[in-house]
């Protein structure tokens, strides 16, 4: 059994870079990260554009200018202004090219088919210039920049169709156990519900990750391992739930040594999630996480959660961990370290009842985990204690 440190140490070596390309329509390519620079096809704006409701000028010395047009949004047309001659323009569109500078409407006095300004103003106030923000053919994203919301807004403005993304993994989780059913049927006795797979598929929608398949096997060898060798061979992520112990049908363990997997570390010094297997076999990241939910969520954001982030070339790997004043007590069973379910909230935290690994209605409610080392024995009211922020 190995500490956590030394596990996160021994997957952070393992797991390496997919570094593979894939091209994904602006509308699909949130949550990737750019494979190469990206350069602008155009100027934005591609024109001189107004920066507000107003009239745009061409300067003379006087505060009366004769109103000629107006130009909105849109417009195509380009009226000609000769010198105290003005146009009504709104936020957005072209500035005619004649025009010095645009003046904002509530400065403005119209009197018939005249304005009178508020006071003088420089050439191209208010007035967004030509490529202000990006010119035709320079930089506009760096490669490895995360496509957030706004970059994807930002993308969009330029014309940009499709981009050239780093591949995500693609993920397979699979459920075992005689003992579980769907919940399209009535649960007999001895039965539970599969939930595992929907947890961990929506933990990893969460993150973005989207290319995930769910598969099921019951508690077989053979099964186990014609299954296992299957998502392995298909995969670049595969995570198991159940069946990692060493009960007479856990057969998940004795299927990873029969397909040649090479055993990484297996058996971690904490709770939950003892019982943690990690391996590799070619480029293929296999975890065996604990049949239990909490146990098994807990070890997705404590590992898991690295692995996808190695895959995809991130810097900061790990999920944040911050200093908090715990607003509960706490006595810690056992000499093993701890994640503890726990809610978080401006500085401080609340460490809450029902602790068992076997207890989702807790981390249901779980923005947080705290961390509590070998060395500590109760946790009061008022310490300060180490807390990872889970993704939300």
């Amino acid at each position: 059994m190995i500490s956590i440190d030394t596990a996160i140490q021994l997957l952070k070596n393992s797991v390496k870079p997919l570094l593979l390309k894939t091209t994904k329509t602006i509308e699909k390519a949130g949550g990737y990260f750019l494979y190469e620079d990206l350069y602008s096809p155009i100027n934005m704006p591609p024109f001189r554009q107004s920066a507000m409701d107003g009239y745009a000028l061409c300067l003379h010395d006087d505060l009366t200018y004769n109103l000629i047009d107006e130009v909105k949004a849109g417009d195509a047309h380009q009226p000609i202004l000769k010198k105290g001659e003005a146009v009504r323009i709104f936020t957005g569109a072209a500035v005619p090219n004649t025009a010095d500078a645009v003046m904002m409407q509530e400065k403005v006095k119209v009197v018939d088919n005249k304005i009178v300004i508020e006071h003088r103003i420089n050439k191209e106030h208010n007035i967004r210039p030509l490529g202000e923000q990006v010119k035709t053919g320079d930089l506009a994203l760096k490669k490895g920049t995360k496509l957030t919301p706004a970059a994807i807004g930002y993308l969009s403005s330029l014309g940009i169709k499709n981009v050239s993304v780093f591949k995500k993994p693609s993920i397979a989780i699979i459920a075992t156990g005689n003992e579980l059913i769907e919940a399209v049927q009535d649960l007999p006795f001895g039965k539970i519900y599969e939930s595992n797979s929907k947890m961990l598929l929506a933990a990893l929608y969460s993150l973005k990750f989207y290319d995930v398949n769910i598969h099921k096997v019951a508690d077989d060898y053979e099964k186990t391992v014609t299954k296992l060798n299957t998502v392995i061979n298909d995969h670049d992520l595969v995570l198991i739930t159940g069946g990692i112990s060493v009960g007479d049908y856990d057969f998940v363990g004795k299927a990873l040594k029969k397909l040649q997997v090479k055993e990484i570390f297996y058996k971690v010094n904490q709770k939950p999630g003892k019982p943690l297997f990690f391996g590799k076999k070619e480029d293929t990241s296999i975890f065996a996480l604990p049949g239990n939910p909490a146990a098994a969520l807990t070890c997705f954001y404590v590992y898991v959660f690295i692995a996808l982030q190695n895959m995809m070339n991130r810097d900061a790997a790990e999920l944040p961990r911050i200093k908090a004043k715990s607003i509960s007590d706490f006595n810690k069973k056992g000499d093993r370290p701890q994640f503890l379910k726990a809610v978080y909230n401006d500085g401080k935290v609340e460490i809450l009842e029902g602790q068992s690994s076997a207890m989702q209605h807790t981390f249901a409610v779980s923005n947080a985990l705290v961390f509590a080392s070998e060395e500590v024995t109760k946790i009061n009211m008022n310490d300060t204690v180490e807390t990872i922020l889970l993704p939300v």
